[in-house]
């Protein structure tokens, strides 16, 4: 690690300290990434092996979602220990070395946190359950007792975001909470212990070498539960938007994100902190604050509809609050928890419910509406090409840069996704996003490693792997890429201005005479002049196709 911190690219990425405000930033999943030693799960190793690969894509940091020792009940996000390498995954070691090559490619690291629940195997809940009630090891999770004469019964008829019941019996009349599956018990955030242990795994991780931090559920830390605990009915209709939810967006969250902050400051470069935080739109920037994490992910565009007032009123609102916050807005379209976007897309509009009409879909195997595929790739690539002309920090999750669609027809028995356990027969869950990477168009995983896939991969994966793209003019992949690298040379300050158009045509124009135009329609529509820099489709004749996104460079 010396010899990294000495070098003149480390030197180089520690001289920027806003590189995260209209940064590019490729999240991996590392158990679908790329297997190096063949026991058919990705690791730390194969990410090393592919650092090559990731710097051809033009990025400017890895997303590491969680790669630390767990029984995978949640892909991962149920924590044994914060503070090492699953062994499948590989070692400390090995997570050194591939903090070297990342930063040695240029490539920062933001690496996952998740502080609203560890796992059950953690050693603080082992040791919660061994001790007895009102024990300081209890302490440091939400244990209450239950109703009936023994407390044979739960606290609440509070419903886990997995599905089945919140509260699980420990069997001495007590119940601990967990709000996602049975093994991710919630931690309680009033614990002094609880907060300064996360204190130092922010900082054993930024010693060795992460730049950043994305915060899992960082809404949902700060809990303030009554005596009397409300239904899950009253539950449901208490409202979000006043900091005073008993169980999500408190106000008092923020005072643990302050602490973190103080850590982050005691870097230079200062760490960055982007949180995962479904809340109110307005309440989102409290997060993002200078004092707090830094910045916070907005899922509208990933909510959204292919339509063109949508798309300029949520990237309007987003860039007007990441301003009154003092930081950048980050936009995404897919990542592990959702149907791929190139599929959702190829779907008829989802309307206010995008899980549940892509759960729909996911329920019939695939079949139910019939996906438009080449219309769901082509709305992927011109929305994408709307996403990385914007101010602030764009997310790709691994496998869009391919065009890869969402797997629908996973087989009941090859699934892995707890959702799916919880709930059967009504939510299909998360794993055909999760599908593991095709990097060769032939062999037992399309090159995913020699052992096979944990998920089983489609035949489609062959035509869309990166051997079947590399260097193929028009490709998702060289289309992604070509855009990356633009994008590091037209990027200057974080405005843009509307030039008001045809209705079904998004036009803006960033500084130095970079002009994005959409066509959402399916007609085309007249090309406004200027140098053409880049297209997500097709373009000839002055007009500009249906579904199609251009980049252009004018005269001015």
């Amino acid at each position: 690690m010396t010899d990294l911190l000495e070098s003149p690219t480390h030197a180089l990425l520690a001289a920027d300290p806003d590189w995260w405000r209209q940064a590019a930033v490729y999240q991996i999943y590392p158990r679908s990434f790329a297997d190096s030693d063949g026991d058919g799960i990705g690791d730390l190793r194969g990410i090393t092996e592919k650092v090559p690969y990731l710097s051809s894509l033009g990025i400017d940091a890895v997303w590491l979602s969680p790669f630390y020792p767990s029984a995978l009940a949640d892909g991962g996000y149920d924590v044994d220990d914060y503070r090492d390498v699953d062994p499948k995954l590989g070692t400390l070691a090995d997570f050194d070395e591939m903090v070297e090559a990342l930063h040695g490619a240029g490539i920062r690291l933001i690496v996952d946190i998740v502080p609203n629940h560890t796992s059950d195997r953690h050693e603080w809940f082992r040791e919660a359950l061994a001790s007895p009630k009102g024990s300081p090891a209890r302490a440091r999770y939400i244990f209450r007792d239950g109703k009936g004469e023994n407390g044979e019964l739960p606290p609440s008829d509070w419903v886990s975001t997995f599905g089945g019941p919140a509260w699980e019996p420990v069997g001495d009349g007590q119940w601990y909470m967990h709000y996602f599956a049975k093994e991710q018990p919630d931690l309680d955030w009033t614990n002094q212990e609880v907060r300064d242990d996360f204190l130092k795994t922010l900082r054993f991780w930024s010693d060795r070498g992460a730049d950043g931090f994305r915060v899992d559920v960082a809404h949902g830390c700060a809990k303030d539960l009554p005596e009397e605990l409300p239904s899950q009915a009253e539950l449901d209709a208490l409202e979000r938007t006043s900091g005073t939810h008993p169980l999500w967006d408190r106000d008092e969250v923020h005072e643990i994100y302050a602490e973190w902050r103080n850590v982050f400051n005691e870097y230079d470069p200062p760490r960055v902190g982007v949180a995962e935080a479904w809340v109110d739109p307005e309440r989102r920037s409290r997060y993002a604050s200078a004092e707090g994490l830094g910045q916070a992910f907005n899922f509208d565009l990933l909510e959204a509809d292919f339509e063109p007032q949508q798309f300029r009123e949520i990237i309007a609102f987003n860039l007007a609050e990441a301003a009154g916050a003092g930081s950048s807005t980050t936009w995404v379209f897919s990542n592990h928890d959702v149907v791929r976007h190139a599929t959702r897309y190829a779907l008829p509009p989802r309307g206010e419910d995008t899980k549940k009409a892509g759960n729909a879909w996911l329920l019939s195997g695939g079949t139910d509406p019939v996906a438009d595929v080449e219309g769901g790739l082509r709305r992927a690539r011109a929305a994408t090409l709307v996403m990385l002309a914007l101010p602030g920090s764009a997310y790709v999750y691994q496998g869009e840069e391919l065009g890869l669609p969402e797997v629908a027809d996973i087989p009941d028995e090859a699934r892995q996704d707890p959702t799916f356990f919880r709930s059967p027969g009504v939510d299909k869950g998360r794993d055909g996003c999760r599908v593991p990477m095709p990097w060769t168009t032939s062999g037992d995983s399309y090159g995913f490693g020699p052992a096979g896939a944990h998920l089983p991969q489609p035949a489609v994966y062959g035509e869309l792997s990166v051997e079947a793209q590399e260097g193929v003019a028009g490709s998702t992949l060289e289309f992604y890429r070509t855009a990356l690298r633009l994008r590091h040379e037209l990027q200057t300050d974080e405005t843009l201005d509307w030039i008001e158009s045809d209705p079904h045509v998004l036009h803006f124009r960033r500084p130095g005479g970079w002009h994005v135009v959409t066509n959402f329609g399916t007609e085309p529509v007249a090309l406004p002049a200027g140098e053409l820099l880049h297209s997500s489709g097709p373009v000839e004749g002055g007009a500009l196709p249906g579904e199609t996104t251009v980049w252009l460079r004018s005269a001015e």
